[in-house]
């Protein structure tokens, strides 16, 4: 995730959503440096496996970036309730952003959104284990951007 706000830095800005629409498919860069609605100034990591330290920042930020385990066959196919697997390490291989948290059938939890689509899991999210020494990882590598935000003229 690094390497993704060290990319827009590097462009000197990313669009938005509605000028770089989302294909789905692997296309050549479109990328219009007059379209530029935010620029990235750096970045904060928070302190690593510190879900306390996550929380604080999803409430007074918003949403985290963050990298999980996603190579359990349970995590895969998820499709509601508390994603709880004990079986989950902290060996990182998927990025996902942690966009709040809250407390369902008397068990904490992440509302996490995913990147593969709104047919996995609960309409793309995922409500994963908080306060459950640091399942999946998911409070390893979090951290976030320091945007700059920018008017774009049409």
């Amino acid at each position: 995730m690094q390497w993704a706000f060290e990319y827009i830095e590097w462009q000197r800005g990313i669009e938005s959503d509605s000028s770089y629409r989302y294909e789905g498919e692997d296309l050549k860069c479109r990328f219009n440096k007059s379209l530029v609605a935010a620029k990235c100034k750096g970045f904060r990591r928070i302190q690593s496996r510190n879900e306390t330290a996550l929380k604080i920042a999803v409430a007074a930020i918003g949403p985290i970036s963050v990298a999980i385990d996603a190579s359990s066959i349970l995590f895969q196919f998820y499709k509601s309730g508390v994603y709880d697997d004990q079986s989950c390490n902290h060996l990182l291989n998927h990025a996902v952003l942690v966009v709040g948290y809250g407390e369902l059938d008397g068990k904490d939890y992440w509302l996490v959104k995913n990147s593969w689509g709104v047919k996995w899991g609960m309409n793309g999210y995922v409500l994963m284990s908080r306060n459950k020494n640091n399942q999946c990882g998911i409070a390893s590598a979090a951290i976030f951007p320091l945007v700059k935000f920018h008017t774009v003229m049409a």
